[in-house]
């Protein structure tokens, strides 16, 4: 496991837990029970396996419970929390993180784990405010020689603390503070070198730019996290990192490339069960493919999404959705004027009370053009000059020249 050979790990581990029940039971051998168990739920996650770990977790908590071994019940907690969080359960993994915290209060590192959990589920449903609190927590925390310690992660927990700190302030706009925590999780990874981190680390530095829309520096990183995920063998992760390459691609109007990723990722994650975040994945699937002119795969894929989005409560990832229908609505031959304004309204509102300003700006933008489109000139004015207004403050030089642009057309008609 140390070397990221995860699926040996996985034999490795099997083998022992079939030799342990040949051993004196006593306290010591049931430890290693649980704690061969932990590390077995690693290597499964790594390897993509996530059908058998809330089996082994149910195992080592029935073992911890009769040990009255509280730290490792909280051990038990934690690792829920991530199960839950990734098999699309944001509500069930905040109340395991909820009980982890009330267990694990003395060790400083468990702790920082749980609290960093705790801001990635909050990060799924949407509640960015709370994300960035929970995980500048654990970045507070995890400092000196616990930067450098995995405490039974595959990813170090200091480096996708600031992973997912650096994706939710580019969620509302905090671009400079992103790219800076991005880049110390960089340097974090990089000090250690195991490959999951640092392909992590490289994910979370190219995600304020191509938030902000800074091409050139987004692309080198996200390239690199996904040729890390490659190599490393990591299937697990290669849906989030492949979904950042190809937005950056769809974006880079390199519609080919991005079709093949987004593809690749929206498939892996469901062939593993592994249905947190699977809206935006296939919300941005259904961008590629308007982009590509197949318009009747590209409603469908973004009807899916804002399905997904609701039944696993990913109110962003709802708001993004619906921005994508209203983009779809717009460019329809006959246009649907109606619906598309009605999306657009519905994911500005959306976007508007969860802070995320970048996401605002694009839907003012885009009423702007759709209400110049219909000949409503005076409201195209006001919605082109709001979007412009925020690209300019949050410096998103690729969105503010479109939009100025749009602008022109409106001022010139």
């Amino acid at each position: 496991m140390m070397r990221s050979a995860y699926r040996e790990a996985v034999g490795s581990f099997e083998q022992a837990l079939r030799v342990l029940p040949q051993l004196p039971d006593h306290g010591d051998t049931r430890e290693q029970a649980i704690d061969l168990r932990f590390a077995l739920r690693t290597a499964l996650q790594a390897s993509g396996d996530l059908g058998r770990i809330l089996t082994v977790l149910r195992e080592a908590e029935a073992l911890a419970a009769g040990l009255d071994d509280s730290r490792r019940l909280g051990q038990v907690s934690i690792f829920m929390n991530q199960h839950f969080f990734i098999t699309g359960d944001p509500d069930q993994a905040v109340a395991s993180c909820q009980r982890a915290l009330a267990m694990v209060s003395r060790d400083v590192g468990l702790h920082a784990v749980a609290t960093s959990y705790m801001g990635m589920a909050y990060h799924t449903q949407g509640k960015y405010q709370q994300a960035i609190a929970c995980c500048r927590r654990t970045v507070v925390s995890l400092d000196g020689a616990l930067r450098l310690e995995r405490l039974g992660q595959v990813i170090l927990p200091a480096v996708a603390s600031r992973t997912f700190l650096a994706w939710s302030l580019a969620e509302m706009g905090q671009f400079a503070e992103g790219l800076a925590i991005g880049e110390e999780g960089c340097r974090i990874a990089e000090a250690v070198g195991p490959p999951g981190s640092l392909m992590f680390a490289y994910f979370g530095a190219g995600l304020p730019s191509l938030r902000q829309g800074d091409l050139p520096q987004a692309l080198p990183r996200l390239e690199r996290a996904v040729g890390l995920c490659q190599e490393a063998d990591l299937p697990l992760w290669f849906p989030w990192v492949a979904w950042a390459l190809g937005l950056a691609y769809v974006l880079s109007k390199r519609v080919t490339d991005a079709l093949v990723l987004l593809e690749q990722a929206v498939e892996q994650s469901a062939s593993m069960g592994r249905w947190a975040y699977q809206a935006l994945f296939v919300a941005t699937l259904g961008e590629a493919l308007l982009q590509a002119g197949r318009l009747v795969e590209a409603r469908q894929r973004a009807e899916q999404a804002l399905k997904l989005a609701r039944a696993y409560k990913e109110r962003g990832h709802e708001a993004w959705a619906l921005r994508v229908l209203g983009e779809m609505a717009a460019q329809r031959e006959p246009m649907d004027g109606e619906e598309a304004i009605s999306c657009y309204r519905q994911a500005l509102s959306l976007a508007d009370a969860l802070g995320m300003r970048p996401l605002v700006a694009h839907c003012h933008c885009g009423l702007g053009s759709l209400y110049a489109k219909i000949g409503r000139w005076d409201t195209a004015r006001g919605e082109v000059s709001a979007a412009i207004a925020l690209y300019r403050a949050m410096e998103m030089t690729f969105w503010l020249l479109q939009a100025q642009a749009a602008m022109a057309e409106v001022e010139g008609r």
